[in-house]
C-alpha cells in the first residue's frame, strides 16, 4: 500500500499509465479527495460516471487490495486538512438509523486498529519514563482536553507530582515554566492539531524535558519533537473526533503504570476511601456512616 504522502501525487501522474476511466477516477479523488474520502465505491462511481467494478480495480491499479483500503489512506490524508465543516460533508450520505451502528462499528475498528499497529517496545518506554520522571506534565487543548483530564486525574492516584495544563490559563507557559529535565510533558492532540500543545512540547524540550506524544500517527507534527510517541487512530464518522482509541490507549498506560507501583497505589485508595466515607462522596455512603 501507498504511503499517505504519496497518495495525491501519485493520482496526479497517474493518467499516463491508467486507462481513460481510471484517469477520471484518480482525476475527481485528485481535486476532492476530502469528498471521496467519505464516499463508496458505489457513490463514487456515481460521480465520476463509470461503473462500480471499474472504482474497485482502480483501487487495486494504485496497489491497494480493496477500494476500503483506498478510502482508508483517504480519510487518513483528509483528516489532516479538513475544516469543520468538510468533516460534516463527510457524513452527508449517512441515513439516520445508520448512525448508532456505523459511528460504534467505527469507534471499533479504530480500537483494533489500534492494537494491530502499536510498538510495544515505544509502549513500554514510554511507561518507563513516566515511572522515572520527578514531575508529570499532561497537556491537551481543545477536543483533546477531557482526554488530558481523563489521565491527569488517574495519574494523581498513582503519583504525587502530576501537572494538568489547563486551557483555562491565559498562559500555558506559566504552568510548564518549572519544567527541568528530569520531568515530562505529555502532549495529546490529534486532527487538526494544537498549535498552542505543540508550542508547549517544543518548549519542554529546550528545557531539558523529556516529551511523550499521544497523537494519531507519523503525519502528525507531534512527532518531530516527541522523544517518545504512541499513535491511536481517530477516524472520524463525521465533525466529531473519535476519541474511543486514544482513551482506550490511555486506559491501558493508567493500568500499566498502576500495576508498577501497585502497593502505592493500593495504600493511597484506602486512604481515600476513608475520607470518601467520611464525607459522603458517593451516592450510598452516607448508609455506611
Amino acid at each position: 500500500m501507498q504511503d499517505v504522502p504519496d497518495l495525491i501525487q501519485t493520482l496526479n501522474r497517474s493518467g499516463r499509465r491508467l486507462s481513460k476511466s481510471h484517469q477520471m477516477i484518480a482525476r475527481f479523488i485528485s481535486q476532492h479527495y476530502d469528498r471521496a474520502a467519505g464516499m463508496t465505491a458505489a457513490h463514487l462511481s456515481e460521480c465520476v460516471h463509470v461503473s462500480e467494478s471499474t472504482v474497485i480495480r482502480f483501487a487495486s491499479a494504485m496497489g491497494y487490495d480493496s477500494y476500503t483500503q483506498l478510502q482508508q489512506a483517504l480519510l487518513e490524508l483528509a483528516s489532516h486538512h479538513l475544516t469543520g465543516y468538510q468533516r460534516m460533508e463527510l457524513s452527508r450520505d449517512m441515513e439516520g438509523d445508520q448512525v448508532l451502528e456505523t459511528v460504534l462499528r467505527s469507534d471499533m475498528n479504530n480500537i483494533q486498529a489500534t492494537l494491530n499497529r502499536i510498538d510495544r517496545n515505544v509502549y513500554q518506554d514510554v511507561v518507563s519514563r513516566i515511572l522515572h520522571a520527578h514531575s508529570i506534565y499532561v497537556m491537551g487543548l481543545r477536543s483533546a482536553a477531557p482526554l488530558a483530564q481523563f489521565m491527569g486525574f488517574y495519574l494523581n492516584y498513582i503519583f504525587d507530582r502530576v501537572h494538568l495544563v489547563s486551557s483555562l490559563s491565559a498562559d500555558v507557559y506559566e504552568e510548564i515554566a518549572k519544567l527541568r529535565s528530569e520531568d515530562v510533558l505529555i502532549g495529546i492532540s490529534f486532527p487538526r492539531y494544537s498549535n498552542r500543545t505543540m508550542d508547549a512540547m517544543v518548549f519542554a524540550k529546550r528545557c531539558g524535558a523529556q516529551v511523550i506524544a499521544i497523537t494519531d500517527g507519523p503525519l502528525s507534527p507531534l512527532c518531530t519533537v516527541a522523544d517518545a510517541t504512541l499513535t491511536a487512530r481517530t477516524d472520524m464518522a463525521s465533525f466529531v473526533d473519535s476519541l474511543a482509541a486514544p482513551l482506550s490507549l490511555i486506559n491501558a498506560l493508567l493500568v500499566s503504570l498502576g500495576l508498577e507501583r501497585k502497593e502505592a497505589v493500593s495504600a493511597h485508595l484506602r486512604q481515600l476511601e476513608s475520607v470518601w466515607d467520611t464525607y459522603h462522596v458517593y451516592v450510598g455512603d452516607e448508609h455506611h456512616g
